[in-house]
Formats: structure tokens, sequence, C-alpha cells
């Protein structure tokens, strides 16, 4: 198990560094290479980016398994977030000093196995848990502050996180039906260009 003790300074590191990638690339097209940071973050962990604007979701892209180094994972997220959610439109230059920047260093997903659908509620906890649902070839995740931030129950963050994977609200309750949950460390700006604070620590460990 990779180890979640990040500091607060490992927090505004990432948080700046996602900024700076992003500035970097609208700006120039290319993409910042630190050795410093690459260092510092060599180990291979799910992240995703998160951008706001004025309270609204801008872009959110983002690795839920440790697939890449946290290093690159978040460099390849940030410049994701900003111009390749396919929910928006390229984020611009001009942008960015309306844009809070969020980081969220997530744990591997674990299934949750059950014998009945019912199971399922006492094993999620809104405000530390995020979701992946998967069925077939749909697959939905939301992460662990998204419940807390729209006032959701254990059930309706299933409901909603199966409707993220274009299924039925219900295909929770169905035994093709796989969900796994994880945890994340979640860092971001106050404002933009801003103060960075941690959110939460989620009750990791």
């Amino acid at each position: 198990m990779i180890n979640f003790q990040f500091s607060d300074s490992d927090g505004i590191e990432l948080v700046k560094m996602a900024r700076k990638v992003v500035t970097e690339f609208l700006k120039n097209n290319s993409k910042i290479s630190d050795s410093e940071f690459d260092s510092k973050f060599d180990f291979s962990s799910g992240v995703f980016v998160t951008l706001n604007k004025e309270d609204d979701l801008r872009g959110c892209i983002g690795y839920p398994t440790p697939v890449k180094k946290l290093s690159d994972g978040l460099i390849d997220a940030a410049i994701s977030a900003a111009t390749r959610d396919p929910r928006f439109s390229p984020v611009t230059i001009d942008e960015l000093d309306k844009i809070t920047f969020e980081v969220t260093v997530l744990t591997p997903p674990e299934e949750i196995k059950v014998e009945e659908y019912s199971e399922y509620l006492p094993q999620i906890k809104v405000g530390r848990d995020g979701l992946i649902v998967e069925n077939d070839f749909s697959s939905g995740l939301l992460l662990p502050q998204v419940p807390t931030e729209y006032g959701w129950n254990e059930e309706e963050f299933l409901e909603y996180t199966c409707q993220k994977a274009g299924l039925n609200k219900n295909a929770w309750k169905e035994k093709s039906t796989k969900i796994s949950k994880f945890q994340g460390v979640i860092f971001k700006e106050e404002n933009p260009n801003g103060n960075i604070i941690r959110e939460s620590s989620n009750d990791l460990l």
C-alpha cells in the first residue's frame, strides 16, 4: 500500500505543479519537465485533477488506478482536464485567473464483494469513499468529495455513479455489476492562485 501520509507541503507542491503545467501547455504547447518533482513523486498512484470556475466544474480528468507514476499522472491529468474533457471546450489562457485547481490522490480501488445488494450500503461511507461502477463495457467513477458536495446519502451515491456509467440508476442492484471503492487525499486552491488547503484526510488509515 502506498504511504498516504501526504504533508500539507506535498499537497501545495502538487496543486502548484498542476497549475504550472497547464499554464505552460496553454502558452507554449509544451510539457514541463522537472526532475526534482519527478524524483519526489516517483511512486505509482491514481490521481485526478479538477478545475472549477466560479463554483462550476470546468474540467476533471484522471487515472483511477495506479497505472502511472504520480509525477507523470498529475502532469497528464492536468493537461487533459484543461484541454481534453469532452464535456467542455478547452480552457483558454485568459481563463486561468478565474479557475481553481484541485488534486485528488487515490488509493487503489478495492472491489466490494457482497451476496445481496443491500450489503453495499454499510460498506460505503460518504465523505471517505469514492466509487467505481462497472457493467459490461460501461464504467463510471465519482470522487469522494462529490456526494458531500451534493448532500447525497450512500444509496444516492450508488445511483448517481451508475448514471455516470451510462447505466440505469438501479444497476448497482444487479449481480452483473461490479462496484469498487477507493479513498482520496484532496488538496485545492481556496480561490484562483490562492491559498492551498487540504480538504479532507478522508479517514484513509
